[in-house]
């Protein structure tokens, strides 16, 4: 062991990849160059996958016991931090085109190995943010592409064009989820940076309050593949076609027109800057004054300058990722309680036939987190979520389901080896 290595307490590991190279000009735009797909039914295509270069890393993030602040309805705070991750990297490396994706509770990167440092350098003060504004904590790593495929699994990716405007990354391969569980066992772990350190979070917006369903229920999806890809690309059809054909624009859960933000804006936004040397009522007054200027202006579709509030509005619900591939179909949809019901049993059906391990979550709202670099850019980015539990929910059923199926299996097991003579 190195003193670098004992000053960082690397695991053995996470030593045993620490040598893995740091990257090339020849990969670095490796994600920026795949051709993007739109149809979103040819997500189980997966020869669109391709798999990426050895020397990259995942990044992944999640916020420490997340079910638990969400149920004391801090659904908002956690979903700021998984967004505040992808914002804090983006905004560090403002000219890489690289995959990522939102998981509710945390974020998903892939990076090229040679920004694996400055990466690191906004994780840690990411967690150190989430630790001392919102009181959450969010543990990181940074995870090598090489030992993914060491332990028997890969990474593949492939874009898909949500609008003209803004693509997002599809994953499968299982690599994510083997890196998820070296995140929760500790291991590649990035530590948080000292206490005060603040990421670069501009462009980051809380400002919308919940987003009610229009058809009854926004209904939060996680549906992960066992094994066999056919039965399982079946099982995605069947739910899209239940969500196509049964509800409004494929289930999407922000209105056609967009949403608007809440009339006093939002106490996360004013957290964003708790730190700062303006006193608080202050800053309250001001948040909400802002809040309520831009309600007026977007509702009322005053144009301002180079600013379109309409055509904004409207790019808000076409960049919005409520559905998408991460080792497994995640949706957020808006449906009636009927298609729900249809949509959990096919779910069931599927589970028993050993094709996915699924979970679901009903609410009445959705929670949009969102990424704006630019008003007057199209590429502004929304992170959606059921605004009462939502993926994070929908992952605890999951996790208890695939539990008990591992624990059915093993006493089967034990029941059909024969004793002992």
């Amino acid at each position: 062991m190195t003193l670098q290595d004992s000053l960082t307490g690397k695991s053995a590991l996470e030593r045993a990849f620490s040598r893995t190279n740091t990257g090339s000009a020849s990969t670095e735009h490796f994600y920026a160059n795949l051709k993007p797909f739109d149809n979103f039914s040819q997500i189980t295509q997966f020869d669109r996958y391709l798999p990426l270069p050895r020397d990259w890393f995942i990044g992944i993030a999640d916020v420490v016991q997340s079910t638990t602040a969400i149920k004391t309805g801090r659904y908002k705070a956690v979903n700021t931090v998984g967004a505040a991750v992808l914002v804090a990297i983006t905004n560090a490396l403002p000219e890489l085109c690289f995959p990522y994706v939102f998981g509710g509770d945390g974020a998903t990167v892939a990076i090229p190995g040679k920004h694996l440092d400055e990466v690191k350098y906004a994780l840690a003060r990411t967690a150190a943010w989430a630790d001392d504004t919102l009181d959450l904590v969010l543990r990181v790593a940074m995870v090598p592409v090489s030992a993914i495929r060491a332990a028997g699994h890969d990474v593949r990716v492939a874009r898909y064009a949500a609008s003209e405007n803004v693509s997002y990354a599809m994953f499968t391969g299982g690599g994510m989820a083997w890196a998820e569980g070296q995140l929760k066992k500790g291991e590649f772990k990035v530590r948080r940076a000292p206490l005060n350190a603040k990421p670069d979070l501009s462009g980051l917006y809380c400002g919308f309050g919940p987003i009610p369903t229009e058809q009854g229920t926004i209904l939060s999806i996680i549906a992960i593949p066992v094994e066999e890809q056919r039965s399982y690309a079946a099982l995605v059809a069947d739910v899209l076609a239940l969500i196509e054909f049964s509800s409004r624009r494929s289930g999407h859960p922000l209105p056609e027109g967009g949403p608007l933000p809440a009339w006093l804006g939002g106490k996360i936004q004013r957290l964003l800057d708790k730190h700062s040397s303006h006193a608080h009522l202050l800053t309250a007054i001001a948040d909400a004054l802002r809040a309520i200027k831009t309600r007026f202006v977007l509702s009322a579709g005053i144009r301002m300058g180079q600013f379109k509030p309409l055509k904004y509005r409207r790019e808000i619900s076409n960049n919005t990722d409520f559905r998408k591939f991460d080792d497994g179909l995640k949706m957020t949809v808006d449906c009636s309680p009927e298609i729900a019901d249809a949509i959990e049993a096919r779910l069931v059906s599927a589970q028993l036939s050993g094709v996915c391990v699924a979970g679901t979550h009903r609410q009445t709202s959705a929670n949009l987190t969102c990424y704006v670099p630019s008003n007057i850019r199209s590429d502004h980015v929304h992170f959606v979520d059921g605004a009462d539990g939502g993926y994070a929910a929908a992952a605890a059923k999951l996790k208890a389901r695939k539990t008990a199926v591992m624990a059915g299996m093993a006493a089967a097991r034990a029941v059909d080896t024969p004793a002992a003579p």
